[in-house]
């Protein structure tokens, strides 16, 4: 009878702890359908302050999001305590953050630690292991801009082995998803045969794709290719193409292009106003051989009427910057005593003898035959002068 009782006794236990565990369950479940929306509400509305540049709140948001384990908010945490907002910057709480979030796999926290260890960023010692430690992770993830940083770390065999087949893979798996620098690195690669064969077609092929991104100086580099038929077809309708690209964003060098093209009817009908167009561009944004270019057709008269005060503007804007002609230049004017300016031997000297220092041998015949002509105390003024152009 004894036994028959301790054995109901036991199957009650049973149930009553089968119905213990049940509840318990249930309670956690519940709790998680409670707390679930709260978490992603309190992230959203986090994300949706940050956004919006509201720091404050973004981080009252976000901490309690974060410390529960989300990686996105995690990041954006570490991020705040890294740029400094609404936080004073703190190296070692965005390191914290940031890695939490990298060990769950979070990209752009790998990319940031990375990249922050390759460099040193705000205050985290350079360490190219951490470094290549990261940003691989990333890199393995599909970031393109991991998979670069990684590349330079192995032609540089920093953090890892200097390995240049590593090197070239990652750069042509970063290349091959646009990232443009990547895609420049590869077109100076082939162009000149480092780290791979020497290949003027695969170097046109990534120069073309970073051109198509935008920048200026691409787009001048891929019409001069065009222009001269480098690893392409000669294409003067291309070449052009590309070089009114450049040109309309205000590339000094571009614009110098079209006014050289125009001048002198390479690959387009030779038009002196189009020439004197784009070189008073090129001149205006600061280009020397474009300023001395345009004080010559003042001069000549090509595409504008002479103006004697207009070359001597643009020739000493080109001489501010030490361009050699222009240097040589005035010192043919003030040997002449031409534009306006008085015939000054001193002058005369002091030019040339500048020119000369820059490399410009022209100047050299000029210069030899004035100083025989000059007394030692005119000499003398001349060298004065030349030091005291040189000091500015």
């Amino acid at each position: 009878m004894t036994h028959i009782t301790m054995t109901a006794n036991k199957g009650q236990t049973h149930v009553r702890d089968a119905v213990s565990g049940a509840t318990r369950l249930l309670f956690v479940l519940v709790l998680c359908l409670i707390i679930a929306p709260s978490a992603w509400s309190g992230y959203q509305e986090g994300k949706d302050a940050y956004n919006r540049k509201d720091y404050a709140t973004a981080r009252q948001e976000l901490q309690p999001v974060a410390e529960q384990g989300d990686a996105e908010a995690q990041y954006l945490i570490g991020y705040m305590y890294y740029k400094g907002q609404d936080v004073k910057k703190d190296c070692t709480e965005a390191t914290k953050w940031l890695r939490i979030a990298a060990e769950q796999g979070h990209l752009k926290a790998q990319v940031r630690l990375g990249m922050m260890y390759r460099f040193g960023y705000s205050g985290v010692s350079k360490n190219y292991e951490e470094a290549a430690k990261w940003l691989r992770m990333a890199a393995d993830q599909g970031d393109a801009k991991a998979q670069y940083s990684l590349a330079l770390m192995y032609s540089r065999g920093q953090g890892v082995d200097r390995d240049e087949e590593a090197f070239v893979d990652w750069l042509h798996k970063a290349a091959e998803q646009g990232y443009a620098q990547a895609q420049t690195r590869l077109f100076k690669m082939y162009f000149n045969g480092q780290s791979v064969p020497q290949d003027p077609e695969e170097a046109a092929k990534w120069l073309r794709m970073a051109a198509e991104q935008g920048d200026a100086e691409l787009q001048y580099t891929l019409a001069r290719i065009y222009f001269k038929g480098v690893g392409v077809p000669k294409d003067d309708a291309e070449a052009m193409k590309w070089m009114c690209k450049a040109a309309d964003q205000g590339y000094a060098k571009a614009q110098f292009g079209l006014a050289e093209m125009y001048y002198k009817g390479w690959g387009v009908p030779k038009d002196d106003a189009e020439a004197m167009k784009w070189g008073r561009k090129a001149a205006e944004s600061g280009h020397p051989r474009a300023q001395i270019a345009l004080a010559t057709m003042y001069y000549k008269g090509v595409g504008v009427e002479k103006d004697g005060a207009e070359v001597i503007k643009w020739l000493r804007k080109a001489a501010d910057q030490g361009q050699a002609e222009a240097l040589f230049a005035f010192g043919n004017l003030y040997a002449r005593g031409e534009l306006g300016l008085s015939k000054d031997i001193v002058e005369a000297h002091k030019w040339w003898s500048l020119a000369v220092a820059q490399g410009y041998e022209k100047a050299r015949k000029n210069l030899d035959k004035i100083t025989r002509q000059m007394t030692p105390s005119q000499l003398a003024q001349a060298e004065q002068r030349a030091h005291e152009w040189t000091k500015k």
